[in-house]
C-alpha cells in the first residue's frame, strides 16, 4: 500500500532526524548533536545506530499511539483519590507516597500521585524557583540560535513615518539581518522570520524578549494545568509548529547582543541612510538588502565548529498556512461573524458554532472551519430599520347625547327635584 510509504513525523522529529544524517555525514560528531537535540550522548549513539539500520523511520518511537504497558487500573486511581480526599487532604504527593505505603502497602511513586492529583483537582501544580544565571559563550553552530527583537527608533530623521526595525542575529557568527515595519507585532515578527528562512533556512532555536508579540500574558487554563503546556502567543504557536525552540529573555542584558546590533545601526545605518536620503519603509528596505551583507562581512566572526545547522523547508511545508494569526470567533445564526469591529458574511452553509478567522502577512483574511477555506464577504453597511409610520391623529368629536338618553332623564328629574325643593322651602319662610 501507498501509504506504508508515508512517515508521518513532527517538526522537532524533522530537527532531531536533520542533525543525526549530519552525524552520520560526519559533517558534526555525536556529542555536538547530542548538545543541541537536548539529549545525552549514549542516547543519540542508538538513535544514530537506529537510523543506520531502518532509516529514517527509526526516528519515529516504537510505542507512539500504544497505551502504556505498565500503566495502572483505572478502578486503582479512583480508589487512591478517594483515600486521599477522606484521610490524607492536604498532604503532599511526596508524603502521601510514603503513608499510603506505610499504612496500606501500596506502593505508588509519588510523580504518579502528583498527576493524578492534579488530575482529579485535589492539588494544584506549583512554580520552582528563578534559577541563578551566568554569562554564557556564543553558541558553537551558525543556525543553532538566533536572537530577535523590534527596535524603536526615528530611522529616517524626520524625513518620513516613524518604524520599526525587526532584526535578528545569528548568536555564533553575529551576522545580522533586518527589516523596516510601521510597528512591532505579530503579522511584522512572522513576515521577518519569514524572509529570514528563505535566505538561510529554519535555525534551531530563537531567543527572543517577553513582548506580548512573542509570549503569552494569557492564565494557563485548567486543561493547561493538566496536560503540562501553556498559552502560547501566535508567533510561538507558529514556531512550535515549524519545530523552532523558543527562547524568552527575562532581561535586555540577557539578549545583548541583538541590543548591542540596534546601538550600532542606530548610529551608522541612520547616517548610511541620510546620505542617500532614504525616507520610506520600502526604499529602506531595499538599501538593507545591500548594506547588511557588506556589515556582515566585516564583522560577522567565523562560528567555533563549520557546520550549518540551518535546515531546509520542507517542500511539504507550506509556511504561510503556519505565519498568520488564528482567531476562533463565534458563528451567529445569520451566518455572520465579527472580527476587528467588523462584520463578515459567511456564504458557505456549515453546521458549526466555532470558526477561525486567519490573518495572512501579506495583509489578506481568511476564514476557515476545520482546516477547509469558506467563502465570506465583508458587510460594509447594515441594513437599516425600517420604522414604523406613526397612527394618523384625528380630532376628537363631542359626543352629545339624544334627547331620549337615560342620562337627559336623570338630569331632567334631579333637576325637577331641586326646584320643587326650593319652592317649598319659599313657602316655610
Amino acid at each position: 500500500m501507498a501509504g506504508k510509504d508515508i512517515l508521518m513525523v513532527s517538526q522537532e522529529e524533522r530537527k532531531r532526524l536533520h542533525l543525526i544524517h549530519k552525524v552520520i555525514e560526519g559533517a558534526i560528531k555525536q556529542v555536538e548533536a547530542a548538545e543541541v537535540i537536548h539529549l545525552s550522548y549514549r542516547h543519540t549513539n542508538r538513535i544514530v545506530n537506529k537510523v543506520r539500520r531502518e532509516g529514517d523511520k527509526a526516528i519515529v518511537h516504537k510505542s507512539r499511539g500504544k497505551p502504556s504497558n505498565r500503566r495502572l487500573p483505572e478502578k486503582v486511581k479512583n480508589k487512591i483519590v478517594k483515600l486521599y480526599r477522606d484521610k490524607y487532604k492536604g498532604f503532599g504527593a511526596t508524603l502521601f507516597s510514603e503513608k499510603i505505603f506505610e499504612e496500606h502497602r501500596i506502593k505508588i511513586s509519588d510523580e504518579t500521585l502528583r498527576i493524578w492529583l492534579i488530575e482529579s483537582g485535589d492539588i494544584k501544580k506549583t512554580r520552582k524557583g528563578r534559577v541563578h544565571r551566568k554569562w554564557r559563550e556564543r553558541k558553537g553552530h551558525f543556525g543553532e540560535m538566533v536572537q530577535m527583537d523590534g527596535s524603536h527608533h526615528d530611522w529616517f530623521e524626520g524625513r518620513g513615518d516613524k518604524s520599526v526595525l525587526m532584526g535578528s542575529i545569528d548568536d555564533a557568527t553575529g551576522e545580522a539581518f533586518g527589516r523596516f515595519y510601521e510597528y512591532e507585532g505579530t503579522i511584522p515578527a512572522m513576515d521577518s522570520f519569514k524572509y529570514y528562512t528563505l535566505k538561510y533556512g529554519l535555525p534551531m532555536s530563537i531567543y527572543l524578549d517577553r513582548h506580548t508579540t512573542y509570549k503569552s500574558t494569557g492564565k494557563p487554563t485548567i486543561e493547561d494545568e493538566l496536560n503540562n503546556t501553556k498559552p502560547l502567543s501566535e508567533f510561538e504557536r507558529a514556531m512550535k509548529e515549524l519545530g523552532v525552540e523558543v527562547i524568552h529573555a527575562n532581561s535586555p542584558q540577557a539578549k545583548g547582543r541583538i541590543e548591542r546590533l540596534f546601538k550600532t545601526l542606530q548610529d551608522r545605518l541612520v547616517k548610511e541612510m541620510r546620505l542617500r536620503g532614504i525616507k520610506t519603509i520600502e526604499q529602506g528596505n531595499k538599501f538593507l538588502e545591500q548594506y547588511l551583507p557588506l556589515y556582515n562581512k566585516r564583522f560577522a566572526v567565523k562560528p567555533q565548529r563549520d557546520e550549518n545547522l540551518h535546515r531546509e523547508i520542507p517542500e511539504d511545508l507550506n509556511m504561510d498556512k503556519i505565519l498568520r494569526i488564528k482567531t476562533e470567533r463565534a458563528l451567529r445564526n445569520d451566518f455572520t461573524v465579527g472580527h476587528n469591529k467588523k462584520l463578515y458574511q459567511i456564504e458557505d452553509k456549515i453546521r458549526a458554532k466555532k470558526i477561525t478567522v486567519e490573518e495572512k502577512i501579506d495583509g489578506t483574511m481568511a476564514i476557515t472551519y476545520k482546516g477547509a477555506s469558506l467563502r465570506f464577504k465583508e458587510i460594509t453597511q447594515r441594513p437599516e430599520r425600517q420604522k414604523e409610520p406613526f397612527p394618523v391623529s384625528h380630532p376628537k368629536r363631542k359626543y352629545i347625547p339624544p334627547m331620549d338618553h337615560p342620562w337627559r332623564r336623570f338630569r331632567f328629574s334631579l333637576h325637577t327635584k331641586n326646584y320643587k325643593l326650593k319652592e317649598l322651602t319659599e313657602a316655610k319662610t
